[in-house]
């Protein structure tokens, strides 16, 4: 990680972070960029992720969230790119937009898995660890080991699949978890009021017992959409089984899963996604990241000789 990396991971509002992923690919997670990037280094934040986008849409473009007109999702997402290291190429990304939500009366973040994408000339590279789990893994550690709700809306049953079996308390599809209040109380708030983050249009449906949204391909996410046949599978059959039955792929159906992303999920991440030769690097980013979240800010509360806001007033 670079210095300018490092200071702004330790001293700044917002997680900034780079390191190589391998002798070939180097990540960089950025959160909320749109909120302290100068504007030329978001538009091209953008730009490499529109690379992205069109090498997997055959050359397409898509025109909501993070890709319309408005750029003021990009102040409420984290972003992570996986660049070639030779070249700079970005050959793949993942978007996770942090959606406001309310419980008991107390305002939280749900942490939304967001858009993946991976350029169809390089996948087959092992990225899954840093796509679909460090991004969570280093909010996790950055907030102090607090628990995080996360969200995710897809058709895929690999990625069905996923969320399943990496993250705590998921419903639908975990075998054991059934629908509680809190997972239809979210449920409900991002499908009121959340709806741009997934590219779903207003007049699709929601069954709120089997949290699927139902015609959901009308928002401007219409060229994600799959047949059952094309959209990937996972290895247990079991999840494939469940999306084929709940899903009506020709209407264009969705699933909506809610859980949670804890101590447990954190333990999962390290010793089932992350690659043996890929550790050294990922511990090096939890002490950078716990440095600046835990240790730093508990070295300066314990002395005495300096002011600390209004705990300890000059």
């Amino acid at each position: 990680m670079g210095r300018a990396s490092f200071l702004k991971a330790f001293g700044g509002n917002y997680l900034h972070l780079r390191f190589a992923a391998s002798p070939e690919l180097s990540v960089e997670t950025i959160e909320r960029p749109g909120a302290w990037l100068a504007p030329v280094d978001v538009e091209r934040l953008v730009a490499d992720c529109a690379v992205v986008v069109r090498a997997c849409l055959g050359g397409r473009d898509l025109d909501y969230g993070l890709f319309g007109e408005d750029r003021s999702p990009w102040a409420r997402s984290v972003i992570t790119i996986v660049r070639r290291r030779d070249d700079g190429r970005p050959i793949a990304f993942n978007a996770m937009p942090i959606l406001p939500v309310v419980r008991g009366g107390q305002a939280e973040e749900i942490l939304h898995l967001g858009l993946v994408m991976i350029d169809p000339n390089d996948r087959g590279e092992g990225l899954s660890w840093v796509l679909y789990g460090f991004t969570c893994f280093a909010l996790f550690v950055r907030r102090g080991l607090r628990s995080l709700w996360i969200s995710s809306v897809t058709q895929v049953p690999a990625v069905v699949g996923l969320v399943a079996e990496t993250f705590s308390d998921v419903y639908p599809a975990q075998a054991g978890t059934r629908q509680t209040f809190a997972h239809r109380h979210f449920a409900h708030q991002i499908m009121r009021s959340q709806r741009d983050a997934f590219g779903v249009g207003e007049d699709a449906g929601f069954d709120a017992d089997a949290q699927v949204i139902t015609d959901a391909y009308t928002g401007g996410s219409d060229n994600l959409k799959k047949t059952f046949a094309v959209a990937a599978k996972h290895r247990d059959p079991r999840y494939n089984a469940y999306c084929e039955a709940a899903l009506d792929y020709a209407r264009g159906d969705d699933v909506l899963q809610i859980g949670k992303l804890d101590l447990a999920t954190a333990r999962r991440y390290v010793l089932r996604m992350v690659p043996r030769g890929a550790l050294p690097a990922l511990m090096v980013q939890v002490v950078f990241i716990a440095l600046a979240a835990v240790i730093a800010p508990t070295l300066q509360w314990l002395d005495p000789r300096k002011p600390h806001g209004r705990l300890r007033p000059a």
